[in-house]
């Protein structure tokens, strides 16, 4: 196991009503709890996350089925069935406000990358009270990515339908190699910038060699396209829309980027949004993360500032 943070940042195994979520915890001062993406772990922030705990409680966590968190049973063989509840956004989301409340914080902000981002988006929605602020990186919302899905999104997010697939298909022939799978899925998205730390790669595919690991990130994205809609138009249908200040960052160059008015699309969801292009494609934390953590600590220091537009 690699460890690319510095030792001032503990490690704790922290019990979310019986799932146990892999944590780190570093710094001093207001907390933000930091999420990661697809197929990686707390490991994404390893550059950002020391420039942060600068002047912040820094937080990262291992989001359950990914990393050295648990991963607990789903599919039609379990209590979810088909609905795959076990992996929902709000599920998972309730584990990180179970861990931010273990930690001793009640009031937190969130910054969420890829699949991190959609679980921060679902606790500022689910639970305002806890969520001061929120920062989704690369992402518009799924309920939007999916009603708005062309042939190009097809193309570039032809993941997000195979992971999806039943019969364990997808399993099968990402176990079958998990190694070419993770850095060919991550290097076809990164573009100019910091290259990724061979470390971090490494660890990346150790965690993700497990097949367990492998299944449970499929049903992440099979509740994505099931439970997750529908949890989503639920809340568009009752007008509900994130209370927070939102912070909205993408890569200039990623398919986000080239595709969607990104700051536009989130203030469909959320009254307050601002939004930056960075010079990278998807990974902005590992590709970016000069940047990444100067507009996070800017939010972070006010995030209420009225947004006008993307800067």
């Amino acid at each position: 196991m690699s460890d690319l943070l510095p030792a001032t940042f503990s490690r704790a195994t922290v019990d979310a009503d019986g799932v146990r979520i892999h944590t780190r915890v570093g710094g001093e001062g207001p907390p933000v709890l930091l999420l990661h993406g697809y197929p990686q772990t707390h490991l994404i922030w390893h550059h950002v996350a020391p420039l942060l705990a600068a002047t912040h409680t820094v937080v990262l966590t291992d989001l359950r089925g990914y990393g050295d968190s648990d991963k607990p049973p789903s599919g039609p063989d379990h209590e979810d069935r088909e609905d795959h509840a076990a992996y929902a956004k709000r599920t998972m989301a309730r584990d990180q406000l179970l861990v931010m409340r273990e930690l001793g914080f009640d009031r937190f902000a969130v910054a969420g990358h890829d699949r991190g981002g959609r679980v921060a988006h679902r606790l500022a929605l689910d639970h305002p009270e806890a969520v001061t602020a929120l920062a989704v990186l690369d992402i518009v919302p799924t309920r939007h990515a999916f009603r708005h899905a062309d042939a190009d999104f097809g193309r570039g997010y032809y993941h997000w339908f195979f992971l999806a697939a039943g019969n364990g298909i997808p399993e099968h022939l990402i176990g079958q190699d998990p190694d070419f799978w993770v850095r060919t899925r991550m290097g076809a998205r990164h573009r100019g910038g910091t290259p990724f730390t061979p470390a971090a790669l490494d660890e990346y595919v150790r965690c993700f060699s497990d097949p367990a690991a492998i299944h449970a990130s499929c049903e992440d994205y099979r509740a994505a396209a099931g439970i997750d809609l529908a949890h989503d138009d639920e809340d568009a249908a009752a007008g509900r829309r994130i209370a927070c200040p939102v912070l909205a960052l993408w890569g200039g160059h990623s398919f986000v980027g080239r595709h969607y008015d990104v700051a536009s699309v989130w203030r469909e969801y959320a009254d307050d949004v601002r939004g930056h292009a960075l010079p990278c494609d998807h990974y902005l934390p590992e590709e970016a993360p000069g940047p990444t953590a100067e507009h996070l600590a800017a939010f972070l220091r006010d995030p209420s500032r009225t947004a006008t537009g993307p800067a």
